[in-house]
């Protein structure tokens, strides 16, 4: 049971700071409508964190350079969104080592965040992490957008709102070139006023990120 949840999201999983504080993350982009995702935390004026797919950021730099422009954290999401448990020692190090080369390359930031596909950690993972000096970031609440309507989103987020709490929700689905992200957007407009009207305000994940 120990060894179940250690590689099954092991990992941070709420803010360390307290009060009533919310992150939003997104995973697997940078994809194709990514931009509409940081015209939304633009309009709403808040942060979130990207934990993004090396194979997309090479498909698309430009928009994993808009994402650190805008000031929302990058985090690293390794390159192929393997389930890591099916990867030896040296696929899990190539596929996190490549994906922070590619980001630093798009970006200029050296992403201090890692979040493993599907949730699921290798027990070859920490020692990568360590050397790259990464946390490991997983969730408190993941919204199933890749299979629900909004309202469903919205509602399963909401009610799992707490102080210090980490949202989970895409902006892509793994490597695809392309996805509808529609739902997860409408979403989004609808969790953001609720939880301020709650008295929650949004916070990064880790704010002191490194620039080279």
């Amino acid at each position: 049971m120990r060894l179940l949840a250690s590689l099954r999201g092991g990992g941070m999983r709420r803010l360390a700071a307290g009060g009533r504080r919310i992150a939003l993350t997104f995973d697997d982009g940078p994809g194709n409508e990514t931009h509409r995702f940081l015209e939304l935390l633009e309009r709403f004026d808040i942060p979130a964190a990207f934990f993004v797919c090396g194979k997309n950021v090479a498909r698309r730099p430009a928009t994993a350079r808009a994402i650190a422009a805008a000031g929302h954290e990058i985090g690293n999401h390794t390159y192929s969104h393997p389930r890591l448990l099916a990867c030896g020692p040296r696929r899990v190090r190539e596929e996190i080592v490549r994906t922070q080369r590619l980001i630093e390359d798009a970006t200029g930031v050296s992403p201090g965040l890692f979040r493993a596909p599907y949730g699921l950690r290798s027990p070859f993972l920490a020692p990568v992490l360590a050397d790259l000096g990464l946390l490991d970031v997983h969730w408190t609440v993941i919204g199933n957008d890749w299979k629900w309507n909004a309202s469903k989103i919205a509602g399963r987020v909401l009610a799992a709102a707490c102080p210090g709490a980490i949202v989970c929700l895409h902006d892509g689905c793994a490597t695809r070139p392309a996805a509808d992200r529609a739902e997860t957007l409408q979403a989004v407009r609808k969790i953001v006023p609720e939880l301020r009207a709650a008295g929650y305000a949004f916070a990064a994940v880790q704010a002191d990120r490194r620039r080279r």
